[in-house]
């Protein structure tokens, strides 16, 4: 009789766990691998505890949240990003990434979120202070970027001696050492360079270039969820908090 017993008690406690299981595997939260390169503030950056933050960071865990998708972000170098989604190794990339034609025949991408411009960024008593002085001068660019692109298009019509580092903070860097006169970087970008640091700077005046926009790989299920959720941001006023945020006190 007691072993009948403790074998029915044994058989519930085994339902029981087996029910409590499978509910736990019904309810896992699906995830989402973003890959950003986080040395682009206000975009990405790491905050004084290592954290990545920035306006990209909170639009995307906005739309992750939105979708009901656990975000997890993988950091690594900008000129990395769009071979990480060719390779599928994440499934969107959010880095301030303009949405060039030439990318767009690797990747596809969202509607555009953000739109900034190109400035050059110089020390205080730098003789560089407009685009009539770039003649002879050394330009530092990352790696990857739509400012590489601008800046060799530039090249082709003065003589521009173009550095290209894979870290914006390794542009500064050569910078303020003396070793290049200027760096081009992202209007928003550069303006927060300007302010941190006491430096100068001046508009890139050439021509325009594309917006931002989240970037996937080719025919990603995910498109049209996010533009949905970016439209949605814009009109309930969501995507102007975060330029409010991260971007409107840097101009």
């Amino acid at each position: 009789m007691k072993k009948s017993f403790i074998r029915a008690i044994i058989t519930v406690f085994a339902i029981l766990l087996l029910t409590a299981c499978g509910q736990g595997q019904g309810e896992e939260t699906k995830k989402l691998l973003m890959g950003t390169s986080a040395d682009f503030s206000p975009f990405e950056t790491r905050d004084n505890k290592g954290e990545i933050v920035g306006f990209d960071i909170d639009l995307a865990k906005y739309i992750a949240n939105e979708l009901g998708y656990e975000l997890e972000i993988q950091d690594m170098n900008f000129d990395g990003l769009v071979g990480a989604l060719q390779a599928n190794r994440v499934d969107f990339v959010a880095s301030g990434m303009s949405a060039t034609d030439t990318r767009k025949e690797s990747v596809d991408f969202s509607e555009e979120y953000h739109r900034s411009g190109e400035m050059f960024v110089t020390l205080k008593d730098s003789e560089l202070k407009g685009m009539a002085d770039l003649e002879g001068k050394h330009i530092a660019v990352q790696l990857g970027t739509i400012q590489e692109e601008g800046a060799k298009k530039l090249a082709e019509k003065i003589n521009l001696e173009i550095k290209v580092l894979d870290k914006v903070p390794n542009m500064i860097q050569e910078l303020k050492s003396g070793r290049v006169d200027g760096v081009y970087l992202d209007k928003a970008v550069g303006q927060g360079y300007v302010k941190e640091l006491d430096l100068a700077g001046f508009d890139d005046e050439s021509e325009g270039t594309p917006g931002m926009a989240i970037a996937f790989p080719k025919g990603s299920e995910l498109i049209e969820d996010f533009n949905r959720i970016i439209a949605e941001m814009q009109e309930n006023g969501e995507l102007a908090k975060l330029h409010q945020k991260w971007i409107s006190e840097e101009e």
